[in-house]
């Protein structure tokens, strides 16, 4: 049954350059996206950029131009930049400068301290610009910052507003005990129940606009503005139109969807905490779902910096292999929700063995195989083979094996189960079952050889006609992941209309799917 879905990335500081980790987040919530529009959902997609705080305003002021200046032309980078990544162009960009958001984003501090969530107070804490948050030592590594060791630490010490996060241990408890898959995967989940189980402490929401003028105004106070974090979580529901339009988007795929909300494991607090919080403290649903990414590896197996100098930019790698290489790469051999080494080493290795040589060689030497038949292949009853003479080991509880049943019974139904789970490497893996399945038949069969024969000529086409039927199953599961690669498929695999059609006409590759390099 069709439903209202809307899913969200975070959104990137405007100042920086999109690495290799914003790739991995973008690319999976496209693809669930996808996933889902190809389903028949009604998918709202939203990303943007967060464009408030000291480090945008230190940026914009080293570069002698006004904030404003700066992030205009950061917001145009950000979306020029997001297109290596393949994304689905049925998107809603939101810029936390927006004048919507940021009236949105005062009126949700009005509601907050409405209902008694808000109050002032001095304090004294240390502060990570590069992560616009608080740290307490022992966060602190040798008194950085493990995530930006070379930027100081600032201590801040001023009279700001707080929010009584406190308040809500026992509401977030519930809500987890109630909503038992609400963080994915379940390790990340427990993390967070463990952390709010030891209790939870107010945090500051405003700084001094004497001392960081660039942010939105606090409501009735012009001497502050908002601190970066509780300004940019409200965006999740201003792009739908909240307050001004609250039976528009926002019912629609928020109180009556299952909004969705991706992120790295370093923002998961933000997301699976904070938020939710708030959204307590304005009595606005909570989210459906937040999915959990872990952290992109470089070379040695740490994080990628250009101290350590093994950062790989993903335009680089689009430059050289395509962006379909970099989304496949970065959905079937990143782990699902753990972290994953990337090196140029593993990915050309990767590239030429089970791109290149895989679905690529599979599709090429089908097609190839098709010239004796003028590519044209007629249908045929499915071909059952003895899987213990053939060695289909891979379907152990199946007494015949055939590609149809196989992908019937065990292709789709583990593809979607991993979707809906969000193990999208799963779902790949499975697809790359299929097509170790499809060489496999080629190997053990033989057509190829018994085309040349009148009196296996036909059955020859009954192989082609099956590997084609697999092949066009699998450009379909490869649609919403690869969309260019999987319409080149289609177009040379021809048109159809169910999983038996009459006949299949086919054309040749004029170039690989995959060029070996």
């Amino acid at each position: 049954m069709a439903k209202n879905f809307y899913i969200t990335t975070t959104l990137p500081y405007v100042n920086a350059d999109l690495h290799m980790g914003h790739a991995l987040e973008f690319v999976r919530a496209d693809v669930v996206a996808r996933y889902h529009a190809k389903k028949g959902d009604d998918v709202f997609f939203n990303t943007g950029t967060d464009e408030h705080g000291m480090k945008i305003f230190d940026k914009a002021k080293s570069l002698g131009k006004t904030p404003q200046e700066f992030t205009d032309e950061g917001f145009e980078h950000f979306k020029n930049s997001v297109k290596i990544f393949g994304l689905s162009e049925n998107i809603h960009y939101i810029r936390t400068t927006d004048k919507h958001h940021e009236e949105a984003a005062q009126e949700f501090w009005r509601r907050v301290f409405k209902n008694g969530h808000i109050y002032k107070k001095n304090y004294e804490a240390k502060y990570c610009v590069g992560c616009e948050s608080e740290k307490t030592d022992s966060e602190l590594v040798d008194g950085h910052c493990p995530d930006h060791p070379t930027q100081p630490i600032t201590t801040i010490s001023e009279e700001n507003y707080f929010f009584r996060m406190s308040a809500f241990q026992k509401k977030l408890l519930d809500f987890y005990a109630t909503n038992s898959s609400f963080v994915v995967p379940d390790f990340r989940f427990n993390e967070v129940r463990a952390f709010v189980m030891r209790g939870l402490e107010d945090f500051s929401i405003s700084r001094l606009k004497e001392k960081m003028p660039w942010g939105i105004p606090v409501p009735g106070d012009d001497a502050h503005v908002m601190y970066v974090w509780f300004d940019a979580l409200t965006n999740y529901i201003s792009t739908l139109g909240w307050p001004k339009d609250e039976s528009g988007d926002f019912k629609k795929y928020w109180e009556s969807g299952t909004p969705t909300q991706y992120c790295g494991k370093d923002n998961t607090r933000f997301q699976a905490i904070v938020w939710q919080a708030m959204l307590m403290a304005v009595e606005v649903p909570n989210s459906h779902k937040v999915v959990v990414d872990g952290f992109i590896l470089g070379e040695g197996n740490v994080k990628m910096s250009k101290s350590i100098g093994n950062v790989i930019d993903p335009k680089d790698i689009v430059s050289e292999y395509g962006t379909d290489a970099l989304r496949l790469f970065l959905l079937k051999e990143v782990s699902n929700f753990e972290d994953a080494v990337f090196t140029k080493e593993r990915f050309k290795e990767t590239y030429n063995t089970n791109f290149a040589n895989g679905i690529g060689n599979l599709l090429s030497r089908t097609l190839t195989m098709t010239d004796a038949f003028g590519g044209e292949i007629n249908q045929h009853e499915p071909v059952i083979l003895s899987y213990e003479v053939h060695g289909f080991s891979v379907v152990e509880k199946v007494e015949d094996f055939s590609v149809e049943r196989y992908v019937n019974e065990t292709t789709i139904p583990k593809y979607e189960t991993c979707f809906e789970n969000f193990e999208i490497a799963t779902a790949l893996a499975g697809v790359w079952e299929l097509i170790g399945l499809l060489d496999r038949l080629i190997a053990r069969t033989e057509p190829f050889k018994l085309v040349k024969n009148p009196d296996t000529k036909l059955q020859a086409e009954a192989i082609l006609y099956d590997i084609i039927s697999g092949l066009v199953v699998i450009a379909d599961l490869l649609d919403p992941v690869l969309p260019e690669t999987a319409k080149i498929m289609h177009e040379h695999l021809g048109t159809y209309d169910s999983m038996r059609p009459a006949k299949f006409v086919v054309k040749k590759m004029s170039a690989p799917l995959f060029p070996r390099k």
